[in-house]
């Protein structure tokens, strides 16, 4: 039988005095270091360290007056990071902000701001989607495999209407190619 190391002692929780401004900074810098935040995971993060609401607001100020918490910013950075790393449907990306906890008044702005862009913009992401879960792979033909294509899709956030004409496109244009290599 296998030696057993002894075991370190168990610690407790370790007891800090709640961060002064200097140190609510500090914590909100490292804090953003990963990437950028919201006000409101800002807040969660300040109040976790033990912050005092006075100084929870402040540091956010001063934050906000360096350009380093806006939630406007945020959305836009996380759509794009959405688009370029794991495309998403306008539903599912708008929950995600909600999550991360930006205003409501902000994901409104941001699908006005959206409206003005071509209609294809949702299905061009649907489109991204599906060639990378294909992976170079041809479309399937059989019922079974496309529902489940179009399930995968609906998961991802995009409506069903989007998700039809994106299969049926992509059908359409397999078998456009099979035609010209005949």
């Amino acid at each position: 039988m296998a030696e057993q190391l002894p075991r370190r002692p168990r610690r407790g929780p370790v007891r800090r005095e709640p961060p002064d401004a200097e140190g609510a900074m500090e914590v909100a810098a490292r804090f953003l270091g990963t990437r950028p935040r919201t006000r409101w995971e800002l807040t969660r993060r300040l109040r976790r360290a033990g912050a005092a609401p006075e100084v929870i607001e402040a540091t956010l100020e001063r934050l906000a007056e360096l350009g380093y918490v806006d939630d406007v910013a945020f959305a836009r950075w996380w759509l794009e990071q959405r688009d370029r790393h794991a495309p998403r449907g306008r539903r599912m990306v708008e929950a995600e902000l909600r999550q991360h906890g930006v205003p409501r008044e902000v994901v409104e702005t941001l699908r006005e701001a959206e409206a003005e862009l071509p209609p294809e913009t949702e299905e061009a992401r649907a489109r991204i989607a599906l060639e990378r879960h294909l992976r170079g792979r041809p479309m399937p033909e059989d019922r079974p495999a496309l529902q489940r294509l179009g399930t995968f899709l609906v998961r991802r956030g995009f409506d069903p209407q989007t998700v039809r004409r994106t299969l049926r496109r992509q059908a359409a244009e397999g078998e456009d190619l099979a035609d010209e290599s005949s």
